[in-house]
């Protein structure tokens, strides 16, 4: 499959409500144990290995000026 690298959210600003709505009244702990959880539901979802790698190796490169997604290219 390989990963998508252009915004592929159906609805990223709905997206964001709704996972900083979800983590609202946590504690930093707590809400970085639900990241957790959701990165491993969602890996899951893509399942290959391959990609899963990909995924890791792009998320540690931190965004730049050239980059400002990290991995995640925009469209246009």
């Amino acid at each position: 499959m390989g990963l998508i690298l252009t915004p592929n959210i159906e609805d990223p600003d709905e997206f964001y409500e709704i996972l900083t709505e979800a983590q609202r009244d946590m504690s930093d702990e707590e809400a970085n144990d639900m990241n957790a959880r959701l990165v491993l539901l969602l890996a899951n979802q893509v399942g290959k290995l391959a990609d899963l790698r990909e995924a890791i190796a792009l998320a540690r490169v931190p965004p730049t000026a050239e980059n400002l997604h990290g991995g995640i290219q925009p469209t246009g």
